[in-house]
C-alpha cells in the first residue's frame, strides 16, 4: 500500500479480504516514519509512552497535552498512516462532552485520523457513540484494560469465564459506530471466536494468532528493555544491547581522549593544525 493513505474504510476492506492488518505504537517524528516506510498500517499514538519511554509503573499518568504532541509528530512523520490517538485516562470518563472536546484535540491540534478509548461497559459505549456522532473515527479496546488496573488489582490474562461479556461488548462497539477493536491479553480461542462474531476488525495484543491484525509497543518489539519479556512478545532486535555498546565506546573515547579525532574538529583558514 505503498504510496496510498491509509483510512478506516482500507482497514475494514482488508478485513473483509482476510489481509492481516499491521500496527505498532510510535511517540515521535523519525520512528512514525520508519513505520510509514515499513508498511504498517495503524500507528496508535498510545498512553502506553507513560510506560515505555517513562519508565512509569502505569499509563494512569498520561495527559492529553503530553500525547496531543505527541500524536503531531507522528502524524508528521507519517502523513499516509492512520494514525490513532490514543484517549489518557480522565479525557473521556466523565462525560460524552468532555469525551468529544478532548477527541476533537487529536483531531484538530494532532491531526490525527481517529481515537481509541478502553472499555465496553455501558458509559464506555455512550462514549463512543458520542465521539463517532462527532464525525470522529473510533477504535475500541477490550479484554484488559489498563486504565483500569486500580480496579482489577493487577494485570491478568482474560478468560473464558468472560466470553459471553467480550461478545457483547464487541457487538455493542460495532452498534456505536468504531471502526475496530483492540483485544487485549485475552486466551486465544476466546479472542479467535470475539473475531469471529465481530462485524469489525479486531486488533490484537497477547491476544493469539486469529484476530485480523497485530499491535506491540514499538520500544518493546525494538528490545529497548533487556528485561522486560512477556510471553506475548517477540523482540525483533536488541537495541538496548547496541545501545548499551554505543555508550560505553563513547564514554570509552572521550575519556581516552580519541573523540573528538582529527576528523572531527574545525580548523581556522591557512592553519595546518
Amino acid at each position: 500500500m505503498a504510496g496510498k493513505r491509509i483510512t478506516v474504510k482500507t482497514i475494514a476492506a482488508m478485513k473483509k479480504r482476510g489481509e492481516k492488518i499491521v500496527a505498532l505504537t510510535a511517540y515521535d517524528y523519525h520512528t512514525a516514519r520508519m513505520e510509514e516506510i515499513a508498511g504498517v498500517h495503524i500507528i496508535l499514538v498510545g498512553d502506553s509512552f507513560q510506560m515505555a519511554v517513562l519508565g512509569e509503573e502505569t499509563t494512569l499518568g498520561a495527559s492529553m497535552n503530553v500525547l496531543v504532541a505527541l500524536c503531531r509528530a507522528v502524524k508528521n512523520g507519517a502523513p499516509d498512516t492512520l494514525v490513532v490517538g490514543d484517549m489518557p485516562f480522565g479525557s473521556y470518563q466523565p462525560s460524552d462532552e468532555i469525551a468529544v472536546v478532548n477527541a476533537v484535540r487529536f483531531i484538530s491540534e494532532a491531526g490525527a485520523d481517529a481515537v481509541k478509548l478502553e472499555g465496553g461497559n455501558e458509559a464506555a459505549i455512550s462514549r463512543v457513540k458520542a465521539i463517532v456522532d462527532a464525525g470522529i473515527p473510533v477504535m475500541g479496546h477490550i479484554g484488559l484494560l489498563p486504565q483500569s488496573i486500580r480496579s482489577e488489582g493487577g494485570y491478568r490474562v482474560v478468560r473464558s469465564d468472560d466470553e459471553k461479556m467480550l461478545l457483547k461488548q464487541i457487538s455493542d462497539l460495532k452498534d456505536a459506530g468504531a471502526f475496530s477493536a483492540v483485544l487485549e491479553m485475552i486466551e486465544e480461542d476466546v479472542a479467535e471466536r470475539v473475531s469471529q462474531a465481530s462485524g469489525i476488525p479486531t486488533i490484537g495484543i497477547g491476544a493469539g494468532r486469529y484476530t485480523h491484525g497485530q499491535i506491540l509497543v514499538v520500544n518493546d518489539m525494538l528490545g529497548m528493555n533487556g528485561d522486560f519479556n512477556p510471553k506475548f512478545l517477540k523482540k525483533y532486535a536488541d537495541l538496548h544491547g547496541i545501545i548499551k555498546a554505543a555508550l560505553n565506546n563513547y564514554v570509552s573515547d572521550v575519556a581516552g581522549g580519541t573523540f573528538p579525532g582529527e576528523e572531527n574538529v574545525f580548523k581556522g583558514r591557512g592553519k595546518n593544525r
